[in-house]
């Protein structure tokens, strides 16, 4: 590949904080883990923050610590990664899904009440590619619901609605350290939450079912092993240090690509909403109609070109194996499955280069004109 869809911002800083605890005693359940979780809570606006290995594992810990089980069910988005739904079928619960926004791609608080039944435990609205509009509304449908809120904002880190960070609306939160995102522990993932039971919960569940007072060998209930290294941690911290300038650069990045590609007629060039400071996951187009049916080869094309790009996201409802348990079909949330139809996520990451950007529009605007 000449551009590469995603890279990760490392510098000696990282490499530094990660060799400090490599030479320590502290590889595990040590006071970078602690460190990580204190500055991340402090910087989302929320009383306590837990460490784990993954988003999934964040997301997972939050359906347990809310005792969502089976025959529960948990109303969330089509358009999104799939663990915001598999965390759900890992409890033996049911996703039940509402329609999109056709504008920000976020679940339409409008669909949910009618999802609502005896059986809603909880809604799950995702942050999708670090938007976080929309999400005040869900909060207040689930408060008239009596509902709780598990805040998918893996792909959040850092953005904000009308001053309120992503990770603080719900009764939980989560975010994701995969190197694509924001920042990066290599792997990882954090639970947000104002609720010091449901963090007690969660850190014991992650660390065997282990309880406060016990030993290294007493649990207390089912747990698993879902801990965050000190290294991890110790590069989260450094890269959460850099929060801003990471911000910044992948602004500058949107700049470039929407002066490019701002008066072209034949895409959708996403742009965030007034009220809303984005933290940029990806940099996510959407071809007008008379496009869509040449999609995939456009992407196959640019691909052949050297410029790597993708089809965030296919629609959950459709995956084989979830499409075969629940029956559903192509058509049955038209907003998202027409949506899922015409997106390409473009090269994104911190020190893309204004000369690269301008070879992805161009390669772009070229297969365009070959469609």
């Amino acid at each position: 590949m000449k551009i590469h869809l995603s890279r990760p911002d490392i510098t000696e800083k990282e490499i530094q904080a990660v060799t400090e605890v490599l030479k320590s005693p502290n590889l595990a359940l040590g006071p970078k883990m602690a460190e990580f979780e204190e500055k991340t809570a402090k910087y989302a606006g929320v009383k306590r923050g837990v460490s784990v290995n993954s988003g999934t594992s964040a997301l997972f810990l939050c359906m347990k610590a809310l005792g969502i089980g089976k025959d529960d069910e948990v109303i969330t988005t089509p358009f999104t990664f799939i663990a915001s739904t598999t965390c759900i079928m890992m409890v033996d619960a049911k996703p039940v899904f509402a329609d999109i926004n056709t504008d920000n791609l976020n679940i339409d608080p409008g669909k949910i009440e009618e999802k609502i039944t005896k059986k809603t435990k909880a809604i799950l609205p995702v942050a999708v590619f670090g938007n976080p509009a929309g999400m005040d509304r869900v909060c207040e449908i689930a408060k008239k619901h009596n509902l709780p809120v598990i805040e998918d904002s893996c792909e959040a880190l850092g953005s904000e609605l009308n001053g309120k960070k992503a990770g603080s609306f719900g009764t939980v939160g989560a975010f994701a350290y995969y190197p694509n995102k924001q920042t990066t522990t290599g792997e990882g993932g954090m639970i947000l939450t104002n609720d010091d039971d449901i963090a007690d919960m969660c850190i014991s569940m992650r660390n065997q079912g282990r309880g406060k007072g016990g030993g290294w060998l007493a649990h207390e209930r089912l747990g698993y092993n879902f801990r965050l290294s000190d290294i991890n941690a110790a590069l989260g911290i450094a890269q959460l240090e850099r929060i801003e300038e990471f911000i910044q650069k992948r602004a500058q990045v949107v700049s470039w690509y929407q002066e490019i590609l701002g008066n072209d007629e034949r895409v959708i060039v996403p742009k965030a909403e007034a009220n809303c400071k984005m933290s940029w996951f990806v940099f996510v187009i959407r071809l007008k109609d008379q496009f869509i049916p040449k999609r995939n080869d456009i992407l196959n094309a640019m691909l052949a070109e050297g410029i790597q790009v993708s089809n965030y996201f296919p629609p959950v409802t459709l995956q084989p194996f979830i499409a075969e348990k629940f029956g559903y079909k192509d058509g049955d949330f038209p907003v998202a499955d027409k949506v899922c139809k015409s997106t390409i996520a473009l090269p994104f990451y911190n020190n893309l280069s204004k000369d690269e950007i301008a070879l992805v529009c161009q390669t772009l605007k070229k297969c365009l004109d070959n469609a």
